[in-house]
């Protein structure tokens, strides 16, 4: 009894507490949009699991790590997206120590596997742009290789907190948790320094060499001037544009969270408001909803399969088969370069 008595008293104090941080009806508007995006993501990830298991055509080398993508945001909207729902909802955090450490790694964990997939698919899309002629191939061993990779770089540099080195904590608003950016103690500084090198700096460094030599090397190809009645041009345009808003996707959602992270390690006294801390959390876990359609849904060739799922059937499309815009421009490239139909075909 005296426990149980310990225990509402934590949550009074803890309600008490972030009152002043935020109002009830803050709280609430907040536990809604988590709501919308972690109920987004859970449908548009499923989405594309469903869609490319049931089509053969889809199983390409790519599509394994799209679907690896669709697994790492479907866990962050279900263990970290619907729980800051909750507790958004109650104004504080209910679950407890074990859950915020439970809650916290599930979020990282699935978060950098995330963002490291993404680095995968980058490196994909460069191989493939920028090597038309089969000097480099990006086949099935290397999608699953660069998946597993992800998985275990991801579960190595987030365990630590469990045994010791670093911590998790609440963050923000006090209603969900993260890797312990505030703390002063040297194990903790030196995790969160490992942590932020190795988890963000290292794939965000290879998205933005491969998406820089893939512009480039799109550049190069237009200045040939081999384009058949301006088809290059217009491949470019297309496949520039879903870079930039690939790049952008990734900057909006993930760089306003570990600036802000790097701000606080780097400054001890630097004070920033939980309300304001707060929002790039919540753009950093929409990512769940963005990641499927900029990375799939801008891809017309899965769009032709997943429609049909989506409106039972009807495909309002279906008149005009297309190539997705990589293979679009891989096709491009190859007659530009004259390569033999056999060489092409196995691109």
């Amino acid at each position: 009894m005296e426990t149980v008595a310990l225990q509402r008293n934590s949550s009074s104090s803890h309600s008490s507490d972030d009152g002043e941080l935020l109002s009830q009806t803050g709280f609430t508007i907040l536990a809604v949009i988590m709501g919308f995006f972690s109920s987004a993501g859970i449908i548009l990830n499923v989405l594309v699991i469903v869609v490319t298991v049931r089509h053969r055509q889809l199983r390409q080398p790519l599509s394994y790590a799209l679907v690896n993508l669709a697994i790492c945001d479907l866990g962050c909207a279900v263990f970290g997206g619907l729980p800051t729902t909750v507790t958004s909802a109650m104004g504080y955090f209910s679950l407890g120590r074990v859950g915020c450490v439970l809650e916290a790694f599930a979020v990282a964990f699935f978060g950098i596997a995330s963002l490291c997939t993404i680095a995968v698919i980058s490196v994909e899309r460069y191989i493939v742009v920028c090597f038309p002629m089969g000097a480099v191939l990006f086949q099935t061993r290397h999608a699953v290789a660069g998946v597993v990779l992800s998985w275990v770089w991801s579960f190595v540099w987030n365990t630590p907190p469990l045994f010791g080195w670093g911590s998790y904590e609440l963050e923000g608003i006090k209603v969900s948790c993260a890797p312990n950016w505030y703390s002063r103690d040297v194990g903790n500084m030196s995790y969160i320094l490992m942590y932020f090198s190795l988890c963000f700096a290292i794939p965000f460094s290879i998205i933005t060499v491969s998406y820089s030599r893939l512009l480039w090397t799109l550049r190069q190809v237009t200045k040939l001037q081999v384009s058949e009645a301006g088809r290059t041009n217009r491949v470019e345009v297309q496949v520039a544009r879903m870079v930039v808003v690939m790049v952008l996707a990734f900057l909006v959602t993930w760089l306003p969270y570990a600036a802000m992270a790097l701000a606080v390690i780097i400054d001890s006294s630097l004070y920033i408001d939980p309300v304001i801390a707060t929002i790039p959390v919540y753009l950093a876990k929409s990512s769940t909803v963005y990641n499927p359609l900029i990375y799939v849904f801008m891809n017309r060739q899965f769009r032709g399969y997943a429609v049909p799922t989506i409106l039972c059937g009807w495909n309002p499309w279906a008149s005009d088969p297309q190539m997705s815009e990589g293979e679009s421009t891989v096709a491009t490239i190859n007659r530009s370069q004259k390569v033999s139909p056999k060489q092409s075909l196995k691109e």
